[in-house]
């Protein structure tokens, strides 16, 4: 028997870092290596991604996941037993045999992360050497969340989007930028909390969850101005820009066609939410955007990518969906895929997805809002050789990061704006 064979299942019900609820897997191999990994889900929810095996009922608000904890330990466990987690295509061909629908799409994606991430520790190999071989040298450009807020100029949205990350791009290696990061992120504080009286609690990411009082920023070019006087003051003007992640479908109504709450209280068809952001774009130091139209709007984002020089993202767009990614790569709707594992299920799919992405030149930006968890986010990034990655410029992402960086050594590759600016 292999040292990587999986000799044992397990699973339960979790708390995620963002309060959610989330399934634990846990795998053990034969030469005793022990791997866990959550799979939870995020503040917004593509309606394309896989489907979650909820308890239903009043208790945790029917979010309660002791069903999928139940078909871990009782239809995965006994299909993978025996196994080699060193085969990480094997193992997922098993569970996706079987079924998402029937075992769960939280049960198989968090079973697929946590077996990614014993193979590697039971050939005692770093993981993000495991996903990538020898070639694994890049180091993403990283953000630090800044703003997000409920209170969208009256429009009734039960979500924290648009987000907003500086980024720091215009510097020669990860642990420089981190540390421009680090000063952007203290004095931005500072100035929000003078300028809006906003209440910070450090969040993933290193985001503000915020309070901010009613009618303190009257549309977000406010916030964008804002951000911008706080780069500039910082001195890193060409060195470190904007992100929003817009998630615009929560913002839009199929019905009429029309975008409203998402900037100001204004309505917007497609066509003047192409305009206006082209405009945003302009005037402020945005080089990425996230889903800044509807989830199913391949042709209007086509159009905008078109029109812009920077990195757009489609998250809710592609859902990690190696289809959703043909669909859009076939109409040249965005630059970068947001890759969520348990967007789409195991490993293996979110790999074929990201091939996918490549070979048509498009890039990949893993994210950890989905349970991954700090140090395998870092890992699956340079594993990839992700250019970019969602926030991940403080905190215990980017420990991780300074340490792979270190570890690589003259080897290491971080491609700054070459990584988001389109030429």
């Amino acid at each position: 028997m292999a040292a990587s064979t999986i000799i044992a299942v397990d699973a339960r019900q979790v708390f995620s870092d963002r309060g959610y609820i989330g399934i634990e897997a846990k795998i053990t191999t034969e030469n005793g290596t022990v791997q866990r990994a959550i799979c939870t889900a995020g503040i917004s929810m593509g309606t394309h991604e896989v489907e979650f095996m909820y308890d239903g009922g009043p208790k945790w608000g029917g979010k309660g996941m002791q069903r999928a904890v139940q078909s871990v330990k009782e239809k995965i466990a006994p299909i993978i037993i025996g196994m080699d987690a060193a085969d990480q295509q094997a193992v997922d061909a098993a569970m996706l045999a079987v079924g998402k629908d029937t075992l769960g799409g939280n049960a198989v994606a968090a079973v697929s992360a946590a077996v990614l991430k014993a193979g590697a520790a039971s050939l005692d190999i770093p993981l993000y050497r495991h996903i990538g071989g020898a070639r694994a040298v890049t180091l993403p450009v990283p953000g630090v969340g800044f703003m997000n807020g409920k209170s969208r100029y009256g429009y009734p949205v039960d979500t924290d989007k648009p987000t907003y990350t500086f980024v720091g791009y215009g510097f020669s290696s990860y642990e420089e930028a981190s540390y421009a990061l680090w000063e952007i992120n203290r004095n931005w504080r500072q100035m929000a909390e003078r300028k809006y009286g906003v209440t910070f609690i450090d969040g993933p990411g290193g985001y503000g969850w915020v309070d901010v009082p009613t009618g303190a920023i009257r549309c977000e070019e406010e916030i964008w101005q804002a951000a911008a006087e706080n780069i500039a003051c910082c001195g890193y003007e060409g060195k470190v820009g904007l992100f929003a992640d817009f998630a615009a479908s929560e913002y839009y109504d199929k019905a009429s066609g029309v975008y409203q709450g998402i900037f100001d209280a204004q309505k917007r068809t497609r066509d003047e939410q192409i305009e206006y952001i082209c405009k945003m774009v302009k005037t402020y130091p945005f080089v990425s955007l996230e889903d800044p139209l509807d989830e199913d709007d391949f042709e209007g984002t086509a159009i905008l990518t078109r029109k812009l020089d920077i990195q757009v993202v489609g998250d809710d767009l592609f859902t990690s969906n190696p289809e959703r990614v043909k669909m859009g790569i076939a109409a040249g709707a965005a630059t970068t895929v947001l890759l969520k594992v348990n967007q789409i299920g195991t490993i293996s799919e979110a790999l074929e997805m990201v091939q996918t992405a490549y070979d048509a030149g498009y890039s990949v930006i893993p994210c950890a809002s989905r349970g991954e968890g700090a140090t395998a986010i870092a890992d699956y990034c340079v594993g990839l050789n992700a250019t970019t990655v969602r926030e991940c410029g403080l905190k215990e992402e980017s420990n991780r990061f300074i340490e792979i960086e270190r570890e690589l050594g003259v080897r290491a590759r971080f491609l700054g704006k070459d990584a988001l600016i389109r030429k």
